[in-house]
């Protein structure tokens, strides 16, 4: 079956889910009670639920705010002391001063359990389905099984083992969760496929994901060891998947970095398992909307679709950048900080553009923002009819006298925490489509990605005392963004260059905050952070997970810490 359709399938397996938060119990439609639906059918509409938690999993306020608002790249104060605010949650999640009872934590949680439960379903369901996809969806419901339980390892430190739907799951962890993990990966990829796109798990994705899972495992087996352990046996394994991926020659470097991350993504040879987001399969991330401020309108087609002022970059993430390259601005050193797509003003006065010629900057937003004119809900035209582009103001924040002007500095003080306040990142381009600018995301989501698969191996090389191998890794990924120009070259290769490199690659992607614990900097102090306290390297259990699981005495015990 082509993934272009898969998650238009109509959910025929399932028809009840119990979120009583661990037990991953559900209630499965007796397939001698539809009628008219053949076996290829019946298995269709089995495994699309098992995909159909990852766009709810990858929105702005649920994986996306736990794995980069508590990290150094981004900071979400409460802007004008009226949006954002959400109970402190935000400031809490960023000083690591989180609760069981935050609801993203609880909304994170409830995605996971819930693709756990729907992908075991699939996996008991199929079994006695005849028609020849079943043992196909069998291997990939497999794989999306520990693909999930490796996200609830990552964030809470445990996984559930379950095999017999009827019975509680097991929580295990440490190790036991690493390997049951592991091999869960090992059993699926067998029968999995190489090329159904990116939308659907591949042998590719799971090699890029048992990568992941080994060059982690030393984490994921002490979360809260002084030093991360890496065993060379672990190291061995990112090498070899990495290199399964690198030399099987279906995946290639966009020589345009923005375009990995353009509305029209979907066929991206450098996307290797990504969450589909195509308007067609109602995709409905909101990360664009999420940075820009109120008065930035990215569509002319839509005088509705703008941005709500949400998360800046950290100053200290942005002076990565700037300690990297010294006098030489980033934007011209480094192809992947910024991209400029609009010419704001000749000698000083407005310019005119055509409708379909007009396309916001991308990347690193900084200082003054221009952009389309709105006055009275409409866009203001020049008189040949194009669009007006001029010096944006903070109107739609009733302030229209202030500039849009992003500012290095952020943080949650009155002044820190105005609407205008800390560098933006337009990393995902703003959907074309979007009504609102608020529900639907078109952009494909890299969940596992040909530059991240290099940077693994160069890490398990570099930690194995390879680093000429390591660089030679690096620089590939440096040197391949070649359409607007190309990026430099390092001459020598540290952990901490590294880790650096991981930064400017792959920000805004929800990767940072496992990659500053397994770097041992997420006790590091940041703008706005100084809790140093390791406990805080979990996510709490939500209480209501806990709660619900009280009839199981010391079934679900909560984190240390909280």
């Amino acid at each position: 079956m082509k993934h272009t359709s898969l998650l238009r399938f109509t959910l025929v397996g399932i028809i009840f889910f119990t979120v009583g938060c661990t037990k991953l119990t559900e209630k499965v439609l007796d397939e001698s009670s539809v009628t008219g639906l053949t076996q290829k059918q019946l298995a269709d509409g089995i495994i699309a639920p098992v995909y159909a938690g990852l766009p709810s999993l990858f929105q702005h306020t649920t994986y996306f705010a736990l794995q980069e608002i508590s990290t150094d790249e981004a900071i979400l104060p409460y802007r004008g002391g009226t949006d954002w605010g959400d109970n402190g949650i935000y400031v809490a999640l960023h000083r690591h001063e989180l609760t069981s009872t935050d609801p993203n934590v609880r909304n994170t949680w409830n995605i996971i359990t819930i693709s756990i439960s729907r992908a075991l379903t699939a996996i008991n369901s199929l079994k006695d389905n005849t028609d020849p996809s079943a043992v196909l969806y069998i291997a990939e419901a497999k794989a999306m099984y520990a693909y999930y339980n490796l996200v609830a390892l990552d964030l809470w430190g445990i996984a559930f083992k379950k095999d017999d739907l009827g019975a509680p799951s097991i929580i295990i962890r440490g190790n036991e969760a690493v390997e049951y993990i592991k091999n869960q990966f090992l059993e699926a990829e067998p029968d999995l496929q190489t090329t159904v796109g990116a939308g659907r798990i591949t042998k590719a994705g799971v090699w890029g994901l048992l990568a992941r899972l080994h060059l982690n495992a030393g984490v994921y087996r002490d979360p809260y060891a002084g030093s991360v352990v890496f065993k060379p046996e672990d190291l061995d394994k990112v090498n070899e998947y990495t290199t399964k991926i690198i030399s099987s020659n279906q995946f290639s470097f966009s020589t345009d970095y923005w375009a990995i991350f353009n509305d029209e993504n979907n066929t991206n040879k450098e996307l290797i398992f990504a969450v589909d987001q195509r308007a067609s399969l109602n995709g409905h991330n909101r990360l664009s909307y999420f940075t820009l401020s109120g008065d930035q309108f990215p569509l002319p087609a839509f005088t509705g679709a703008n941005g709500t002022d949400g998360p800046g970059i950290t100053p200290d993430y942005y002076r990565t950048w700037t300690s990297a390259y010294g006098a030489v601005d980033p934007a011209v050193a480094d192809p992947r900080f910024f991209k400029k797509n609009m010419n704001y003003t000749i000698n000083g006065t407005d310019t005119c553009i055509a409708d379909v010629a007009f396309r916001y900057d991308r990347g690193i937003l900084r200082g003054q923002q221009y952009g389309l004119l709105r006055v009275n809900g409409v866009f203001l035209r020049c008189p040949d009819g194009r669009l007006r582009i001029g010096k944006l103001h903070n109107v739609t924040r009733s302030k229209p006298f202030l500039p849009v002007n992003f500012t290095e500095q952020i943080d949650f003080t009155t002044a820190g925490s105005d609407y205008s306040t800390g560098f933006r990142a337009l990393k995902y381009e703003f959907s074309k489509g979007s009504v609102s600018g608020r529900n639907f995301g078109e952009v494909d989501l890299p969940i596992v990605r040909l530059a991240d698969v290099y940077l693994m191996r160069a890490e398990a090389k570099l930690r194995k005392s390879d680093a000429a191998g390591a660089l030679v890794d690096v620089n590939a990924v440096r040197t391949s963004r070649t359409a607007n120009f190309v990026g430099s070259t390092l001459p020598s290769l540290t952990l901490d260059n590294l880790y650096r490199e991981r930064g400017f690659e792959l920000y805004w992607e929800m990767v940072r905050r496992t990659d500053m614990i397994r770097f041992g900097k997420y006790e590091d102090s940041w703008t706005e952070k100084n809790n140093t306290n390791k406990n805080m390297r979990l996510m709490p259990i939500p209480q209501t997970a806990i709660d619900g699981a009280s009839n199981l005495p010391g079934y679900l015990k909560q984190n240390p810490g909280y």
